[in-house]
């Protein structure tokens, strides 16, 4: 059967390949991203059809491999993007940033406020983003409680896919690529070094607004909230401290967690409302089932 996470994947790689078949006479790595994306769909037809064959674990990867998919599909942005190969709308989000701000927080922040407490606690806050997202997935599925699993990754996907989107049309570089690095100072603790070890070994070109930290940071929480109101208090703090982190510790501009944080909001306002919709729909069909029932054994009752 197929789900929304898989109409989800589907429809991302689509455009994917599209605009990856577009761009192949500058990218010509393209062709990797085009297969990227035949294999993916057909790994999803598989998984759609055939979960059911392959027992607990095949179950299990039905409901998880949404998640881990696109999350992979993360590299094939930057062999599309790629530094100089396109053209960034950073001075227009700056100029969005001056107009809000006054001014570019994610510049003017830490220099106005150094402080080593608060780069390493923040750059910590960055880095619990890899804790976030997978963690409520992981322990809604160590309990199998696979509707909390299907809400979190389908949210969390959707979250992930439109920031995708928008980096592919919409490409923004960051504070990260367009402003000289922090002071060297700043810089000085181990969690500011391990953030800097990861983005220099992974980090793709043009993958700032909305901000996908923020946006799918919000989302899991909130999804994860449903589920478990505890497992939402603990994420809830680390997510919020992840937010300002984006700014304080240059990655971000704060238009582009702004963003995130408005994206995040919809998806959650979306769902929400499905949701209870679809609940109301169910509500429905008992009430008419039960008077059917009824009205049935009076008319038993009569003959």
């Amino acid at each position: 059967m197929i789900r929304a996470s898989d109409r989800l994947i589907l429809g991302f790689v689509t455009i994917l390949a599209l605009v990856a078949a577009t761009r192949l006479d500058h990218r010509p790595a393209g062709w990797w991203v085009i297969a990227a994306c035949l294999v993916t769909a057909g790994l999803v037809w598989l998984l759609a059809h055939n979960s059911q064959t392959l027992g607990p674990v095949g179950h299990a990867l039905r409901e998880l491999y949404p998640i881990i998919l696109v999350v992979a599909l993360y590299g094939a942005l930057d062999l599309i993007n790629g530094i100089g190969l396109i053209s960034v709308h950073d001075r227009l989000v700056q100029g969005w940033e001056g107009s809000l701000f006054g001014g570019q927080p994610s510049q003017d922040w830490w220099r106005q406020h150094p402080s080593a407490f608060w780069s390493t606690l923040l750059h910590g806050a960055y880095l619990s983003y890899y804790f976030i997202v997978p963690f409520p997935i992981l322990y809604c599925a160590s309990r199998r409680d696979w509707r909390a699993v299907r809400r979190v990754v389908t949210w969390t996907v959707t979250a992930f896919i439109v920031c995708y989107l928008c980096f592919l049309f919409f490409p923004v570089a960051g504070p990260y690529y367009e402003f000289p690095r922090p002071s060297p100072g700043f810089l000085d603790n181990v969690m500011a070094r391990w953030v800097y070890r990861i983005l220099d070994s992974g980090s793709s070109y043009g993958a700032a607004f909305p901000s996908s930290h923020v946006g799918a940071s919000i989302v899991a929480t909130a999804a994860a909230w449903r589920g478990s109101r505890a497992l939402g208090l603990i994420l809830a703090p680390l997510t919020a401290l992840l937010t300002i982190s984006v700014v304080y510790c240059q990655m971000h501009y704060a238009v582009d967690a702004l963003a995130g944080i408005v994206l995040a909001a919809t998806i959650a306002a979306a769902y929400l409302w499905g949701e209870g919709r679809d609940r109301v729909g169910m509500a429905r069909e008992r009430v008419t089932g039960t008077q059917t029932s009824a009205h049935a054994k009076l008319e038993g009752l009569a003959e």
